[in-house]
């Protein structure tokens, strides 16, 4: 509980921090897989990505994917299909963790459901003229991509807005997982950071407001990889998922807006309430 929005915000931003015991187990964890895919391929590099590597992941570590990117040696990309790459790295993962269940195909990851988080192994190869390429398996195609590129523009991104982007993408990620999921992650993070270019973020109340305002209409055109490389990250969304994403963005603008007003009127227990409404529990009561 707390009795000023300060200390709200500041509870908020520990609520979507995992724990440092997840962090060590994790750590743990995605050096084991690395090793085991080390064992049965030749890799020539492996580093973490996603909204690990970025430091937008928020708790609970349960429902988060972490994801390890394994650059293989080029011969693999010669000698295999999108499909036929993802199944032996499949089946290595399976030989290395027979009772872990859960091992399979997903999209251009193989995904290994443990008991406590998710994790995506991606393999890929070194791509003529920068970046990435790894395997669809949706389409059985390759595909480019550069997550560590992902990684630098974030950080500059949160540099100009003086630290406060970061913790501003785990409060909507919040607000995301609060109400459905309708957004998957990085199409969410790439269209706050689109709808935040030339403004700065002065403060969270205001800065939730801003993004919620903008994206009402900014999520109905196309959101761009930043590194440059693929088409519309929100080709996903349908009519149906459109029109409840409008609803929802429709609905926090409003709170969000309604939360300031009570602000301005010293009315701290209402803006609360307003809080609580778009970040759920993760946003702590008024007392």
């Amino acid at each position: 509980m707390a009795t000023t929005l300060s200390e709200g915000f500041e509870i908020l931003r520990a609520n979507l921090e995992i724990t440092d015991l997840q962090a060590s187990v994790l750590a743990t964890r995605q050096q084991n897989v690395r090793e085991a895919v080390a064992s049965a391929f030749k890799v020539l590099d492996t580093f973490l990505t996603g909204s690990y590597r970025r430091s937008t992941m928020i708790a609970p570590l349960a429902q988060a994917d972490v994801d390890v990117f394994i650059i293989l040696d080029p011969s693999y990309y010669r000698q295999n299909t999108p499909q036929s790459l993802l199944e032996r790295v499949r089946e290595q993962l399976r030989a290395t963790y027979p009772k872990t269940p859960r091992i399979s195909k997903n999209g251009q990851a193989v995904t290994i459901t443990f008991t406590d988080f998710r994790m995506d192994v991606v393999p890929g190869f070194h791509r003529q003229g920068g970046g990435y390429l790894i395997p669809d398996a949706a389409g059985d195609r390759w595909i480019s991509t550069d997550p560590k590129r992902h990684v630098e523009i974030w950080s500059l991104a949160n540099q100009a807005h003086n630290g406060d982007l970061v913790p501003l993408l785990k409060m909507l990620k919040a607000w995301n997982r609060t109400h459905s999921e309708f957004f998957r992650s990085f199409h969410l993070e790439a269209l706050t950071l689109a709808v935040l270019n030339n403004v700065t973020i002065s403060d969270f109340p205001s800065g939730i407001r801003y993004v919620f305002e903008h994206a009402r209409t900014a999520f109905t055109r196309p959101v761009l990889d930043p590194a440059g490389y693929g088409g519309d990250l929100g080709d996903y969304v349908d009519m149906i998922t459109g029109a409840e994403i409008a609803n929802r963005l429709e609905s926090a603008h409003q709170r969000a807006r309604d939360a300031e007003i009570r602000i301005t009127q010293d009315r701290i227990d209402l803006a609360f309430e307003r809080y609580r409404q778009i970040f759920g529990d993760y946003f702590p009561a008024y007392n």
